[in-house]
């Protein structure tokens, strides 16, 4: 069930009609709902009450400090790919114990923060990795805990650019190395060997890939105690989809007791990072009409927002749906809904069926995750402010920029 509805005319999320939050903070604006965001990750826990697990929420998908905190207070883990997101949830009141660490490219800075500050794992992706975190956890005397990521080959069957678990990706290692990795990490003085994890992709809307890949890694982990390496945990990653048009992506409970059913042992903890899935529906991207254009057979509606504030579109040809804040009794047309940015990829949605003069507003829905944190300052515009709203408050929960902002830090040559 979506959190925003039409009352009386007009578009509501929870108990607050979206006009209302448009006087003080303008447009675009990024707007999330709490209540989504608790409901979702508690789907999920529910689901998982009777095996022990941990619910690791994916930060790069919304990184603001309101929504880590929210998830925060229910007790979430986080899953983090840099030393920027390790420090947005400290801010945010996150445990760093409850923190696992994942990403190809980690630095030295980065390794020895999550060190210093006691996280619960790190995700290593290679043989080179294994080292250089075992000389850095050796030269600060300190237990560096680790689970390796395995590449299960399993094609996701989404967008190539979000499928990470096929051989021909950047992404894990390779199944042949898993035991010969396994027993040389055991032998390091300063590696503390946790467990194993794999991630295959994102807005998986199937459960059969995730099925295959759990059972490849189930094997792995058998294989494994035949050699003397005995694991705590299974971290299944995230990756599962949320409908954005047509998709019918299975809700959190049909996933984990697809899991469950492959009868995972018990003393194996099961960690899961769903990302998208808690915050991607929670979220609309509101936009006003500049202007209407015809231009040969086409129709073009010409909002505020653009690919720098909304880049899914245009880099992944995303669909997201766009309805009008307020319903009118308008002539229905069909529109391409670009923006003002120079570049023809410049468009939030094509060919929508669209009832709308100069001045509406639009909403772009289930916009929560991969929207603000993939935003850029591209044509030198500010990044749009963002919104939080619980029952029948909201508050704004990050400024606007202002111009004046974006060079603030730059410096003439011959000053």
């Amino acid at each position: 069930m979506k959190h925003y509805y039409y009352k009386s005319g007009d578009l509501w999320a929870e108990d607050v009609r979206l006009t209302d939050i448009l006087s003080r903070v303008g447009t675009p604006c990024y707007v999330y709902s709490e209540a989504a965001i608790i409901k979702q990750w508690q789907a999920f826990d529910s689901a998982l009450a009777h095996h022990p697990h941990k619910i690791c929420y994916a930060v790069k998908a919304n990184s603001n400090l309101a929504v880590l905190n929210t998830l925060a207070q229910l007790g979430s883990g986080f899953d983090i790919v840099s030393g920027g997101e390790l420090a947005r949830v400290i801010a945010a009141k996150g445990k760093p114990n409850q923190v696992v660490f994942s990403g190809v490219g980690k630095q030295a800075l980065e390794i020895i923060q999550a060190l210093k500050y006691g996280i619960f794992c790190f995700n290593i992706e290679s043989a080179a990795e294994l080292q250089l975190i075992n000389q850095l956890a050796e030269h600060h005397n300190l237990l560096a805990p680790i689970a390796f990521r395995i590449n299960p080959d399993v094609d996701p069957k989404s967008h190539p650019y979000i499928s990470t678990g096929l051989k021909e990706n950047k992404f894990g290692i390779d199944f042949a190395q898993a035991i010969p990795l396994y027993q040389d990490a055991k032998k390091l003085k300063h590696i503390e060997v946790k467990g194993i994890t794999f991630h295959i992709g994102s807005q998986l809307t199937s459960l059969s890939p995730f099925i295959d890949a759990t059972k490849r890694i189930l094997t792995l982990i058998e294989q494994l105690k035949s050699v003397g390496i005995n694991l705590q945990y299974l971290d299944v990653g995230g990756g599962l989809g949320i409908r954005y048009q047509d998709e019918t992506p299975p809700s959190p409970k049909a996933y984990i007791d697809a899991l469950l059913a492959l009868c995972i042992p018990p003393e194996l903890t099961l960690i899961l990072e769903p990302g998208r899935s808690i915050v991607g529906d929670a979220g609309i991207l509101i936009t006003q009409v500049l202007l209407l254009k015809q231009a040969g057979n086409k129709q073009f509606c010409i909002v505020d927002c653009a690919m720098n504030d909304l880049l899914r579109p245009t880099l992944y040809q995303a669909w997201q749906n766009i309805i009008p804040l307020k319903e009118q009794a308008l002539k229905t047309l069909q529109y391409d809904v670009v923006g003002p940015v120079c570049e023809s990829g410049d468009f939030l949605g094509l060919s929508r069926r669209l009832a709308i003069e100069p001045g509406d507003y639009l909403a772009i829905t289930e916009a929560g995750a991969y929207g603000f944190v993939m935003s850029s300052n591209y044509n030198s515009r500010p990044r749009a402010p963002e919104v939080m709203i619980k029952g029948e408050k909201f508050k704004l929960i990050r400024e606007r920029e202002t111009i004046q902002e974006l060079f603030a830090k730059e410096y003439l040559f011959n000053d």
